[in-house]
């Protein structure tokens, strides 16, 4: 008689298939990006992400009303400033548009986990990332800048602080700023492994970040290498780094797994823009099924060894979880 293993009998049910399901996605799985603009009255659709808006502080409660009432216990925020200049001062100011926005979405739902994106470019006159000096990107200065900006976002009511910049020893500077200042229980969640992608296109749309000369990749990694992003990430989780954020995600699958199995640290996904506009445009094109492709995409990075998602599906999954 012929002898083969009978897979298929773990898949003769719906019930069946959930019991035996490795992967789960959850709601608290889940980081919802926010785009925070200077000014009143104020909700722009970004035009190249379908659904994402910049918003202003006064309509931020009803934002983060839905937000808590999705079930979403997490968001990151991004700061979208009427004024810039050539170290981003609006970064690190006591009023600045992030400081702001972390009062009052703390002021809504104190229990809701506040990230603050702790970069410079939204702020700089040039978009780049750090200090410029006859055009080149100077990295012991930006992080004297860093550590302002990660401290004034500590006091404004920040539970936690996500770096994302890539100059070297951006951890361990803020590290050190957070300590010193009082802040030593406030963790870090550093965009450990931050690639140099063609996929963040519609993200410097909703902050208005895109340098203004040159690009990004004397600092962001070339895509190309692997064993660089396990370098990196060592040297953030020395320096006191306490989650490892992998950016982008879908195309990275295989660093997710690789940062996974050689730390022990929690790995973010960050499922970004240009990943999130793709499934948009085929979806109001009605090439595709957005919700199934949406939760495919989603548990193949926990699949990878994603621990969190920070995603701009957040909102559509917690509601489609809740179904």
């Amino acid at each position: 008689m012929l002898e083969f293993k009978r897979h298929r009998r773990l898949r003769s049910s719906k019930n069946l298939r959930s019991m035996v399901r490795e992967t789960v996605l959850k709601k608290e799985d889940l980081i919802y990006p926010i785009f925070v603009k200077e000014g009143e009255n104020i909700k722009n659709e970004v035009s190249s992400m379908p659904g994402v808006y910049q918003i202003s502080l006064d309509l931020l409660e009803e934002e983060i009303q839905t937000i808590t009432d999705l079930g979403i216990v997490s968001v990151i925020v991004f700061g979208v400033p009427k004024e810039k200049d050539e170290v981003g001062t609006s970064a690190y100011c006591e009023n600045g548009i992030v400081q702001q926005a972390i009062k009052k979405i703390k002021e809504v739902n104190n229990e809701l986990v506040v990230i603050a994106d702790t970069c410079l470019c939204q702020f700089t006159n040039h978009g780049h990332c750090g200090v410029i000096e006859e055009g080149i990107i100077l990295n012991d200065p930006t992080l004297e800048l860093l550590s302002k900006t990660a401290v004034s976002q500590a006091k404004a009511g920040a539970d936690v602080i996500a770096p994302s910049n890539m100059m070297d020893g951006f951890v361990a500077a803020i590290r050190v700023g957070l300590d010193e200042a009082g802040f030593s229980h406030i963790p870090i969640m550093s965009y450990a492994v931050k690639y140099s992608s063609s996929f963040y296109g519609p993200f410097r749309d909703a902050a208005h970040s895109a340098p203004s000369f040159g690009d990004r990749k004397t600092y962001q990694m070339d895509p190309a290498n692997r064993l660089e992003a396990l370098r990196e990430a060592k040297s953030d989780v020395l320096e006191g780094a306490d989650f490892l954020i992998v950016k982008p995600a879908l195309s990275y699958l295989d660093i997710i797994r690789e940062v996974k199995d050689n730390f022990t640290y929690p790995v973010v996904a960050y499922n970004v823009s240009g990943e999130y506009s793709m499934i948009k445009g085929a979806s109001l094109n009605g090439w595709i099924d957005e919700k199934a492709v949406v939760m495919e995409k989603l548990i193949s990075m926990k699949r990878a060894g994603a621990d969190l998602i920070i995603t701009y599906f957040a909102k559509d999954v917690a509601r489609w979880l809740s179904e």
